[in-house]
């Protein structure tokens, strides 16, 4: 998943980013509440994880202003407030779920999944197709011409981001920023292994090649 945690803490912040990161899943990590509120309404996650106390925009505001914009992701509100009346009041300005601090890990993690399963509303699809290829979000499954292919998570957000953008080319520095999170050229061909792999999956068995180097340019998928 693409994950946004929005936590003012750096110890806290590093342990949940560092989890995340640890099961495959792709993580901005944001220290502030206005830094936060920009890249939630810029960005496309699958959820977030939103400290209560953030500097700056307090959890609460960000809150009601993504539900005011009709922004849709998932929302695990942390705090350090656990009284009933504290979460009602999460729960009442768009969060999505409640996990007061300390929490476990894994209690957060599973949350997140859970989250995640949950249906996106009636206007966000659920299933990306082009030609033969189909990716299902909520089953996590990918097939070609009725096939399975079975993909490793990093795999299956690289395609995910090709197919959201089908027909745009998309070049390495935005792969490696919206797939991986790196916003630096970390120098090695990470990029290149990887569609290397996906191709192999997804092109190779099939007669028709959906996956295009734009020569100088990037990747896309044709349409």
């Amino acid at each position: 998943m693409h994950i946004l945690v929005i936590e003012d803490d750096p110890t806290t912040g590093d342990y949940i980013a560092s989890g995340l990161q640890s099961e495959g899943h792709v993580v901005d990590l944001i220290s502030n509440g206005r830094d936060g509120l920009i890249q939630a309404m810029s960005g496309t996650y699958d959820v977030m994880v939103l400290d209560r106390m953030v500097p700056d925009v307090d959890g609460m505001s960000i809150l009601r202003t993504l539900r005011a914009s009709k922004n849709p992701v998932p929302v695990l509100l942390l705090t350090a407030l656990g009284g009933v009346e504290d979460r009602i009041d999460g729960l009442n300005a768009g969060a999505d779920d409640y996990l007061t601090k300390p929490f476990a890990f894994g209690e957060l993690s599973a949350r997140l999944t859970a989250l995640s399963r949950r249906p996106p509303p009636a206007d966000e699809p659920t299933v990306l197709r082009v030609k033969d290829l189909e990716m299902n979000l909520l089953t996590r499954r990918v097939t070609r011409a009725g096939q399975l292919i079975d993909l490793q998570p990093r795999e299956f957000a690289l395609l995910e981001h090709l197919l959201r953008r089908k027909g745009r080319v998309q070049t390495r520095t935005m792969l490696l920023e919206g797939v991986w999170d790196i916003h630096f050229d970390p120098q090695t061909n990470v990029v290149e292994s990887h569609m290397s792999r996906l191709r192999t999956k997804v092109d190779k068995p099939f007669d028709v090649t959906l996956i295009e180097t734009v020569r100088g340019s990037g990747y896309r998928i044709v349409e």
